[in-house]
């Protein structure tokens, strides 16, 4: 073993004996086997091209729901692009209100725009059904997309909402501390309750919601944060004209979604690691651990396609006659939401019956090597 290899593999039994560290590298870990980056860029993409159209609909519904509040119309466009504190006035500035010359024409274009905006929702609910592993079959049909895909938006527009309302407490408050206090815990309470109606519209159903609220804790504080640091860097370092003009407004919208949306995905694999409990992971294999195996499993028994076809997963890296943990999937059905398990843990006497297939042999091929042994002793 050359040094560099010992260091690692030093580093690696300490971080799997220490609960928090193990935790967070077996989420950085899960994030790496679900190709998180694919699932980030294709979210950041339907993001970028899914904005225009969901302001173009605020604005348009905003603008026939409160033309009798022209103030409550003023504050909830402005409260939501404050979401977006590095380029949120540049929007402004250039996004209005849909007008055709005919209400059968406002009426058509508002339902266009609703079919686009639909893109984000069905990219999010495809992220979900990779991070929590959902073979083939499970995954939602056509129509059932399209339903979760509305309510994702109707989700967005009662967040608009409760936005507003906040903005309009801080506006009429005084300027005590402990009142921007309160503001800022209420704030983190909202995009928290956000996070959980997001993530249960775009989550398979078999998921329970309880499950879904450590995520949705970590979303929340870190999208508040973000939003902070966001105000922060803005105020501090930006406020002079940028000599990049719209180029600087398109790199920093990308950024902006990137950042985002990173937050999400990684919230949902806090989610999904810790209902699966995936971790202590190995930084160096081998040897693997038990959460190595269930997420290389999980990896394998996703790509079902089909109820007829047959995926099974097995491991001979396992001392012979070692029992195999129930939390570790073997089936798709073992995957699916709700996991159907064999609530009990596979031992060698249900391997010599058949269940499992290669530990099946294995201890086949151990139990003739020990007979051959002695019978070589008895000839002896």
């Amino acid at each position: 073993m050359n040094p560099i290899e010992r260091v690692i593999r030093w580093a690696d039994r300490v971080q799997q004996r220490f609960t928090p560290a193990a935790f967070v590298f077996g989420v950085m870990k899960k994030y790496g086997d679900d190709a998180g980056g694919v699932l980030v860029a294709n979210l950041a993409y339907s993001s970028f091209i899914t904005l225009f159209p969901l302001l173009l609909i605020f604005v348009s519904i905003l603008g026939l729901v409160a033309a009798s509040h022209p103030a409550f119309r003023e504050e909830a466009i402005k409260t939501v692009y404050n979401q977006i504190p590095l380029i949120g006035d540049q929007l402004q500035r250039n996004v209005s209100e849909l007008q055709p010359s005919s209400a059968t024409g406002l009426i058509v274009g508002l339902l266009v725009l609703i079919w686009g905006a639909t893109g984000l929702a069905q990219a999010g609910l495809f992220a979900m059904t990779a991070v929590w592993n959902v073979p083939g079959p499970a995954r939602p049909g056509y129509f059932q997309r399209l339903g979760r895909a509305l309510l994702f938006l109707l989700l967005l527009g009662g967040g608009v909402i409760a936005t507003t309302f906040l903005t309009a407490l801080n506006a009429y408050s005084t300027k005590a501390a402990i009142w921007a206090i309160l503001l800022q815990v209420l704030t983190v309470a909202l995009n928290i309750g956000m996070y959980l109606g997001v993530f249960r519209a775009l989550t398979p159903k078999g998921v329970p919601t309880h499950n879904l609220l450590p995520g949705s804790v970590v979303g929340g504080i870190a999208w508040t944060l973000l939003q902070i640091i966001g105000t922060y860097v803005m105020g501090r370092f930006l406020q002079s004209a940028s000599a990049y003009g719209i180029f600087a407004t398109v790199l920093g919208l990308l950024a902006w979604i990137y950042l985002a949306v990173n937050i999400t995905v990684y919230a949902a694999e806090v989610n999904v690691v810790l209902a699966r409990r995936l971790w202590p992971r190995s930084i160096v294999q081998p040897p693997l651990t038990e959460a190595d195996r269930h997420s290389i499993a999980l990896q394998a028994l996703q790509n079902q396609r089909r109820p007829e076809e047959q995926v099974e997963v097995t491991f001979d890296d396992r001392e012979p006659g070692a029992p195999v943990p129930v939390g570790t999937p073997q089936t798709p059905d073992e995957i699916t939401p709700p996991a159907r398990r064999r609530w009990r843990r596979r031992s060698t006497t249900d391997t010599a019956n058949g269940t499992d297939g290669a530990e099946a042999k294995q201890a086949a091929k151990a139990k003739q090597a020990e007979e051959a042994r002695d019978a070589t002793d008895k000839a002896g």
